[in-house]
């Protein structure tokens, strides 16, 4: 894609030792499997003026993880086109993991528990 973007400078970041050292130089593959996926990226690399393999923690990968997630969870269209996805890096979060509870309110599994003790199934709620 970026070679057909006309893209002159790549930066590729990732959170895989082994896809970011191999071609840097740093580690080399043994596994005959990828031999051809390595020559593909040195012949790929000739094609810009510059091309930087950065490595990426995964515990700092938050957002590339959240991608792929949802990623996987769409379709994919064919041969139809994708527009890229705008992402807006924010200062801080915008999502809140509090919760409250309510004393009143018997956790979920009350009645899995119940069932578990006295093997009788819980009374249905009426239904009007």
């Amino acid at each position: 894609m970026a070679v057909d973007q006309d893209v002159e400078e790549l930066l590729i970041k990732g959170d895989s030792d082994l896809i970011i050292r191999q071609p840097q130089g740093e580690w080399e593959t043994r596994d005959i499997k990828l031999i051809p996926y390595r020559k593909h990226v040195e012949y790929l690399r000739k094609r810009f003026k510059s091309v930087e393999f950065r490595y990426i923690p995964r515990f700092h990968n938050e957002l590339a993880n959240a991608l792929a997630t949802l990623a996987s969870m769409l379709p994919y269209p064919g041969n139809v086109h994708i527009d890229p996805l705008e992402i807006q890096v924010r200062e801080r979060h915008g999502y809140c993991n509090a919760i409250e509870i309510e004393t009143d309110i018997q956790s979920w599994y009350h009645d899995i528990k119940r069932f578990l003790k006295t093997k009788e199934y819980p009374e249905q709620a009426s239904r009007d």
